[in-house]
């Protein structure tokens, strides 16, 4: 027993070595191609400059445009899932009947498992064009129509993870808060919610980071042109969606117009981390206030 146990326990320090790995090999390609890439272009203006044309005669690198087209379609999408999914949540778990909690949590879900290629043309057949039905300005790429369906591919992620954090709040709170006279409405949303936060807070960093990471929806939908601006309706480019238009093999492999994905995808991969650890810090905050 004590030999399968040993066994076990190297097979689980393996297991989680590879990931670790894994993470440190991806880090050091970036960090590695990313500075070949700042030997040739100045850190300054890649961090401040407003242009990004690679690809141009005129060549500019200045990451800014990308960062703002990520974070515009990513802030859509989370304020189209966010309260969508903890509303979700809040009717499941204290509205909905057993019967149709069964049914309607696996059909979101489905949501989840369809494919992001028929969400991008779902976004640039159909949503664009209801758009720009009451909104005429409306370019025929922009960022409001990808990020309105990235929002609604991510609400499974932000209703589970917050249905899941409700059931675990114990039901002695329910029954106190009905026990002081509150109604069904401010039991759910007065108490349960802020109970359940830090896993409410938890599924708004994983629905975050999967919006930041998409790259179909608005390499099909958001235009593809770098811009700095945060005007939803404008086409822009996101900094996965470039990725994949160098990544398609018209590039020369070793130029620095190659080495830009490497540059871009650490750009990605900071701004990511300062993300989830605001979001981190915020999770601690509210675990300290309802503890």
């Amino acid at each position: 027993m004590r030999l399968k146990e040993k066994i076990i326990e190297k097979i689980l320090a393996a297991c989680a070595l590879v990931t670790v790995l894994t993470t440190v090999g991806i880090i050091l390609i970036l960090a590695i191609e990313a500075f070949s890439f700042f030997g040739e272009v100045s850190i300054v203006e890649f961090a401040t400059s407003t242009q990004w044309t690679p690809l141009f005669t005129q060549k500019n690198y200045g990451i800014l445009p990308l960062l703002s087209g990520t974070a515009l379609t990513a802030f859509i999408a989370i304020a189209v899932a966010l309260p969508t999914g903890i509303i979700i949540a809040v009717y499941l778990n204290e509205y909905a009947p057993k019967k149709v909690k069964k049914v309607l949590k696996p059909m979101l879900e489905i949501l989840a498992v369809v494919p992001t290629v028929v969400y991008g043309f779902f976004a640039l057949m159909i949503v664009t064009p209801i758009l720009q039905s009451f909104i005429p300005g409306l370019s025929g790429f922009n960022a409001l129509s990808p990020g309105i369906v990235m929002g609604i591919m991510i609400i499974p992620f932000v209703s589970s993870l917050s249905e899941d954090a409700l059931s675990a709040v114990p039901d002695s709170l329910r029954q106190a808060s009905f026990g002081m006279g509150s109604t069904k409405f401010q039991t759910a949303f007065k108490v349960m919610v802020p109970a359940a936060s830090s896993g409410i807070i938890v599924s708004a960093i994983l629905a975050i980071s999967r919006a930041i990471g998409e790259t179909m929806i608005v390499a099909i939908a958001a235009g593809s042109q770098p811009r700095f601006t945060f005007d939803p309706m404008v086409p822009i480019q996101t900094i996965t969606s470039y990725i994949v238009q160098i990544s398609m093999g018209d590039v020369p492999h070793g130029s620095i117009a190659y080495q830009t994905i490497f540059a871009a995808g650490i750009t990605l991969f900071v701004f990511t981390f300062i993300l989830n650890n605001i979001s981190y810090w915020i999770k601690a905050r509210y675990q300290q206030k309802y503890e």
